[in-house]
């Protein structure tokens, strides 16, 4: 009998224990609840657990203080960190969170070797590069959590400006997680239909602008701690794609080395994502306005590498 796969997930505050949540309930594998922070990943670990004869689920869920407990582990989610507080910036949080990832990632690549690895902890594509960087896999096995939460945002924001349901949208956000990011409008549909027969173009770019901020505007609402609903939604239904091998077509931010004609950098990024990780990256041949904002945006990830590469 084939045995269930095992799923760690470090920092257990609303982003973790919610992911957690979601990963459950969809029973994709048992599930480790690692933080530092004595007692907090062990209580909400028990009480998730005990909610799996109301929600039919039966994954082993345990809370644990050690890295000892995430041994073997078939994918690893990291999610520990500072959160942003309202004024703060993804980039504020650069030094504190660089510590955390690099050294978590350490203790967690050395217990499990063969595993796939997956950061949320912000700024997200230079905690990728920090994560890939340590661990020394290959780029196809580390990547970052943000295309898919703010596609997520801007199909939302969609469906509520039309009037219709957000099962019948799709659209598609590239680049780096933050004000930089480059919704694509021309790859926006309501069911098929481009957006631009529903809405006009000021109402357009209002969405646009509002997809950008989208964490922000969550941020200055809660004032006390960032999203954390969608995010662990978005980080299961990533881990879904990879336990299951189901070949998602998603966009996650990714190490480009070539495409999009830039290399060494993390960008948010359509791609195949299966049993293997990023199985594919996928290039848009994009229109010279939709070109210049992907640089901007890759430019906006750079510098902050840049000032981090020689601590790697």
């Amino acid at each position: 009998m084939n045995r269930r796969a095992r799923i760690t997930i470090v920092g257990a505050g609303a982003t973790g224990a919610t992911a957690a949540h979601w990963m459950a309930q969809a029973q994709l594998g048992d599930i480790v609840l690692q933080d530092i922070v004595e007692g907090l990943p062990q209580g909400k670990a028990l009480d998730l657990l005990q909610s799996g004869p109301i929600a039919g689920f039966s994954n082993r869920v345990v809370g644990a203080n050690d890295f000892e407990a995430t041994s073997g582990s078939d994918l690893l989610i990291v999610t520990a960190g500072v959160a942003r507080k309202p004024g703060m910036s993804r980039d504020d949080l650069l030094q504190t969170n660089l510590n955390i990832v690099r050294s978590v990632t350490e203790e967690l690549v050395r217990r499990s070797p063969d595993a796939i690895l997956i950061v949320l902890t912000n700024p997200v594509d230079v905690m990728t590069y920090v994560a890939w960087k340590v661990s020394g896999w290959p780029r196809e096995r580390v990547m970052g959590q943000s295309g898919i939460l703010d596609s997520a945002r801007f199909r939302a924001f969609i469906a509520q400006a039309v009037g219709v349901s957000m099962e019948d949208v799709t659209a598609l956000v590239l680049g780096g997680h933050g004000d930089a990011m480059v919704p694509l409008v021309r790859y926006a549909y309501v069911g098929g239909i481009p957006i631009d027969r529903f809405l006009d173009r000021p109402s357009i770019d209002a969405l646009v602008d509002r997809t950008r901020k989208g964490g922000g505007e969550i941020v200055s609402l809660l004032k006390t701690g960032s999203a954390f609903y969608a995010p662990g939604a978005a980080l299961a239904q990533m881990a879904d794609a990879i336990l299951r091998d189901k070949k998602r077509v998603l966009p996650v931010a990714a190490v480009l080395a070539g495409e999009y004609g830039e290399d060494d950098v993390v960008m948010g990024v359509p791609v195949v994502l299966g049993a293997g990780g990023v199985e594919r990256i996928i290039e848009l041949e994009l229109e010279p306005e939709e070109r210049e904002a992907f640089a901007r945006s890759v430019r906006s990830v750079r510098e902050p590498i840049a000032s981090v590469r020689h601590l790697l």
